[in-house]
């Protein structure tokens, strides 16, 4: 078995058994021919997989860290997609034994997620030029993000299709092609009918984009590119210095939902985390809003 023809098979098996985000499987796809190009780097022939040694992978891992070729994150993920991989040749009895099984994981730091007030989500969406037709698109998305917790990659693939507006709820298509329902607020679905209705209505819409909720100039979806770089562009004019993406408004979702007192195990069930433990790091920032509250308002903490 040579890499090519194990690399193959584990491409479908994600593919087809796995049913794998295409974001996923290329990075699942990358982190074995990354190993596959160090050992031919150092001048290590393996041809077959099976090969392998717990050694090779330990070197590897040490040879991303003294490099820096590779932050304490993307090692730990990068050996993730590794241990898919002869999980796969184990599974399919390419293997005897799994010389990942005792590789140790890179220690690393979680950071919090940066998170958006409400008062400054509100400053983005009000200094938004809404007399443009593709403006008024913008903030409806904006809108669409932060109100039900999407990432970016569920939001340029909404279909009308999937929006119950008498039902305020939404199908959302999430990782792995797991459908969940989210509800959607009202101030939302204002905005996406308006949008709809009376903007979206007059787009040449091209063939094969007719169901998706927002569309181009050229009536083709929007694009992640255009998402990351028109929230960036609106974080600037509205004078709102930290550094923001897409999935902020999701951070921050999933944070004020918490504040307000709600249960960790719907948020888990809103967001699509497989685990709770996922989900749980919401709760450490949780933690800072609570200890900023008690300095700010308890007669004790507050400084005279």
């Amino acid at each position: 078995m040579k890499w090519e023809e194990a690399l193959l098979g584990f491409k479908h098996f994600l593919l087809v058994d796995k049913s794998l985000s295409d974001n996923t499987l290329d990075a699942y796809l990358h982190d074995v021919k990354l190993f596959q190009e160090y050992l031919e780097k150092i001048f290590i022939i393996i041809p077959n997989p099976a090969e392998i040694k717990i050694e090779n992978v330990q070197q590897f891992l040490v040879y991303l860290n003294e490099n820096k070729l590779m932050t304490e994150n993307s090692q730990a993920r990068c050996l993730s997609g590794l241990r898919a991989f002869y999980k796969y040749l184990l599974y399919e009895d390419l293997i005897a034994y799994n010389p990942l099984e005792l590789v140790e994981s890179p220690r690393i730091m979680r950071k919090l997620p940066q998170v958006l007030s409400f008062e400054e989500i509100e400053r983005i969406e009000d200094a938004i030029d809404v007399s443009k037709p593709e403006n008024f698109r913008n903030k409806a998305m904006i809108e669409m993000l932060y109100s039900c917790g999407l990432r970016v990659s569920e939001l340029v693939n909404l279909k009308i299709s999937n929006i119950r507006f008498r039902d305020e709820i939404i199908f959302v298509q999430g990782k792995g092609n797991k459908q969940r329902i989210v509800p959607i607020g009202k101030y939302a679905i204002k905005l996406a009918n308006l949008y709809i209705n009376d903007i979206r209505v007059h787009i040449k819409i091209q063939k094969g984009h007719e169901d998706y909720v927002f569309l181009n100039r050229r009536g083709k979806k929007i694009t992640r590119i255009y998402v990351f770089s028109m929230i960036k562009q609106a974080a600037n004019n509205a004078g709102i210095q930290k550094i923001i993406s897409p999935h902020t408004f999701r951070h921050s979702f999933a944070t004020h939902l918490l504040e307000g007192g709600a249960d960790l195990i719907a948020i888990q069930a809103m967001l699509g985390h497989e685990s709770v433990t996922t989900t749980e790091i919401y709760t450490h920032i949780d933690r800072e809003y609570l200890a900023d509250t008690i300095l700010s308002f308890h007669p004790r903490y507050k400084i005279r």
